[in-house]
């Protein structure tokens, strides 16, 4: 009976501090310390503001309260900017001081904040990480280079329509559509179709980047609420950290067979993963294969989360 009266005693008292947390913000917002908002409720703020379709209860939000305006998710304060005039005032003439972002709790496994360039703060590493990226990887020179891979994609998938309609075959255009975006990235980066069905290692990457994608668009408490972040209380990191574990695994596995091929034949420096292993040769202390995998696990993540119907 003790300790169930301490544990009341503790619930009781952390709601009563969240009460008087969401009771001070709301005297900071109306002493003009923050952009005006919605009233908070207490403990959840103004997420029920926020309903299904955030998009669109922002905007009816800021036809309100303004284009900046102040909301309280949980125990996190956001400020919502919805004018295209302040949002490049904050982002081109104040980006340094706007540009670190919150991690979502679910990208802190694996340590994936702290090798990612989008996540990563402003620093030494953010600087070499971002300069590879532009001068290696995102020039227009490599684009005008790999145009003959996206030609050669489109005619893939010409041929495949063209068969599946000499055959009187449905076509699923979401699945094709999603395999030609899957094999033009997989040969732009590593240079092999990964939407192979005869592959073990393309039908794996495929479930895990779904896997992924799926915990990742999880509403997440801890996100909301960071004091029970170590408690993971959904779960959501815990399996996100399964899942990057596996994809950093396959990574790590495409790598090293990379290794074994330059070692016999020499670097041909053709695709993403060559060009990254060259500079990693010449400065390892820009990058190292961490960094190499992470940036990997970043740009398929973004890319499919588009594609994968």
């Amino acid at each position: 009976m003790d300790i169930l009266s301490c544990i009341l005693w503790f619930l009781f008292t952390w709601l009563f501090l969240l009460a008087l947390r969401s009771i001070s913000r709301g005297r900071k917002a109306s002493s003009g310390e923050l952009p005006p908002g919605p009233t908070p409720f207490p403990i959840i703020g103004n997420l029920l503001k926020l309903g299904d379709k955030p998009h669109k209860s922002l905007a009816n939000l800021a036809k309100i309260h303004g284009p900046v305006m102040s909301l309280q998710l949980g125990q996190v304060t956001t400020i919502v900017v919805s004018s295209a005039t302040l949002a490049k005032e904050i982002l081109q003439n104040h980006d340094m001081s706007f540009c670190n972002r919150t991690v979502p709790d679910a990208l802190l496994a694996k340590q994936h904040d702290e090798f990612s360039m989008a996540w990563l703060p402003v620093s030494t590493a953010w600087r070499n990480l971002r300069k590879i990226s532009n001068s290696h990887i995102f020039t227009s020179q490599k684009l005008d280079a790999n145009q003959y891979l996206r030609r050669q994609k489109i005619q893939q998938l010409l041929a495949h329509v063209q068969e599946s309609c000499r055959a009187g075959k449905a076509i699923d255009i979401g699945q094709a559509a999603f395999n030609t975006s899957l094999n033009l990235l997989s040969n732009t980066i590593f240079s092999v179709d990964l939407a192979d069905p005869s592959s073990e290692n393309a039908r794996e990457f495929k479930r895990l980047v779904w896997d992924m994608m799926v915990e990742a668009g999880k509403p997440n408490l801890g996100d909301y609420f960071p004091m029970i972040r170590k408690i993971d209380p959904q779960g959501i990191r815990r399996r996100m950290t399964n899942h990057f574990g596996k994809m950093l695994e396959l990574f790590d596995g495409m790598i090293d067979q990379r290794l074994k091929q330059r070692e016999l034949r020499g670097s041909e420096s053709k695709d993403v993963l060559d060009t990254l292993l060259n500079i990693r040769e010449e400065n390892c202390e820009d990058i190292d294969k961490d960094h190499i995998k992470h940036l990997f696990l970043v740009d398929t993540s973004c890319f499919l989360s588009n594609c994968i119907c």
